[in-house]
């Protein structure tokens, strides 16, 4: 989850609101890549999750970063909650996953030895340590009572507050993996064809990449858990946002929905004030009851765009949120999925016209087929496997035609698509036959 943003100072214009957006707008030149993916500690003495603190424990693994690998702090009452070194970061999510935060890099080439340098570097200091990470879109035991607690102000506010408007929010945050990849625009228009594809195809990238088939220790009949859990969160702040394929959208719809998500929070000199279920738009007009008289600045603006959690969110840039995390392969396959459909202009154009008829109904009805069947999921007589094969099929020229020797990462989708199982189902497989039954191996089946 995000950490605290800078967006600039106070708002004197509600077009300030869309401007800030849109200000993201880039040549095609200056594209980047950004890839951010979570991953669950587990103690390889007792296959628990790992604590915040103590000899093996989070902070160590922070500590050591910093001190063997020249990883910056980043400290919120005292406590190391993240690092960040040449425009990456590294931070924590509720329930200690390790997420990494990549830097905008020019092509998957980059993002993948990025992620390789990552996991080397936390291999050197973790296992040590007795510590070892997992990828995969869900823990597959733990109980949300074994879940170790991060000392952010941030996650205290959401916790209770999720409780209150889910069923399934603290699930979400304390035991939940993902792997996401943010991608460039460059212009208005650019961005709303890159939010339609990216909302129609979401269901896609759900599919391939479903790896969360267990969940309290048993088959949950789901194979992806992850996306099961985002559909029972906050109605408020998710979904597949319908409005977005309604003629006239871009940036200044996208923000008047946001403005009527309730609040979390407003950070002020490195506290979280509780603003909880209140409206961003009375702030707008000085009347804010967690800060009667303030009136927001863009960076209040910026944080309370990170409380939005739709299968593709936008910010200065979009991100692709649809996905489990996964194996090392799928770590690096999914920017280059989402890169081919997006970063080439006939990609883009062909997979706009691969879903441009689908229905608010048949969209909603995939993302749903997806999480509970992956490959094998249908909706209103599309079949996720034959739209897959051909998305896949759009994001290899798009990535061809870039000429940067990326489509190579493709080939495990491939793979799974040709064969119609994802990594769920082989987790499934393995559990029924030479796991009998047991999930202990998954522990280490699904360490990177």
């Amino acid at each position: 989850m995000s950490i605290p943003q800078s967006g600039g100072g106070p708002i004197e214009r509600p077009e300030q609101l869309a401007e800030l957006m849109e200000s993201g707008s880039k040549p095609r030149d200056a594209w980047r890549i950004g890839t951010e993916h979570e991953k669950f500690g587990w103690l390889t003495a007792t296959r628990k999750p790992v604590p915040y603190a103590g000899q093996a424990s989070v902070k160590a693994v922070l500590e050591g970063l910093r001190d063997r690998f020249n990883w910056t702090p980043v400290l919120e009452a005292g406590e190391l909650i993240g690092l960040h070194r040449d425009g990456a970061n590294i931070s924590l999510e509720p329930g200690g996953q390790l997420e990494l935060s990549g830097a905008p890099l020019a092509s998957v080439v980059e993002t993948e030895a990025e992620l390789q340098n990552h996991l080397t570097e936390v291999e050197a200091v973790a296992g040590p340590l007795g510590i070892r990470y997992m990828s995969l879109g869900a823990a597959p035991e733990w109980s949300h009572d074994e879940m170790p607690v991060m000392p952010k102000g941030r996650y205290r506010l959401m916790t209770e507050y999720m409780g209150r408007v889910g069923t399934h929010g603290t699930q979400m945050m304390y035991r939940t993996s993902t792997v996401q990849v943010n991608l460039d625009f460059g212009s208005e228009a650019d961005m709303v064809k890159k939010m339609r594809v990216a909302l129609a195809l979401q269901p896609v990238a759900t599919a391939l990449f479903a790896s969360s088939p267990f969940f309290d220790g048993r088959p949950n009949g789901h194979k992806s858990w992850r996306s099961r859990i985002w559909r029972g969160l906050d109605n408020s702040r998710t979904g597949m946002l319908p409005f977005v394929f309604d003629e006239g959208f871009g940036f200044e719809a996208y923000a008047d929905w946001v403005l009527d998500v309730p609040m979390y929070f407003v950070y002020r000199d490195g506290n979280y004030i509780d603003a909880r279920g209140q409206s961003f738009r009375d702030f707008l007009k000085g009347k804010l009851p967690a800060m009667p008289g303030e009136v927001p600045t863009l960076s209040d603006w910026a944080d309370h765009l990170t409380t939005v959690f739709p299968e593709a969110r936008v910010k200065k840039y979009i991100e692709m949120r649809g996905a489990d995390a996964g194996s090392q392969a799928h770590l690096s396959a999914l920017p280059a999925f989402w890169v081919g459909l997006m970063y080439d202009q006939g990609a883009l154009d062909a997979a706009w016209d691969l879903v441009k008829g689908l229905s608010a109904d048949t969209r909603e009805g995939l993302r749903v087929a997806a999480s509970e069947k992956a490959l094998q999921g249908e909706a209103d007589g599309i079949r996720l496997l034959d739209l897959a094969r051909e998305t896949l099929k759009l994001s290899r020229q798009g990535l061809q035609a870039r000429g940067l020797a990326e489509e190579r990462f493709l080939d495990i989708l491939d793979a799974d698509a040709a064969k119609g199982e994802v990594q769920a189902d082989r987790l499934l497989r393995a559990y029924d036959t030479e796991w009998m039954k047991d999930l202990t191996p998954i522990y280490s089946a699904t360490s990177l």
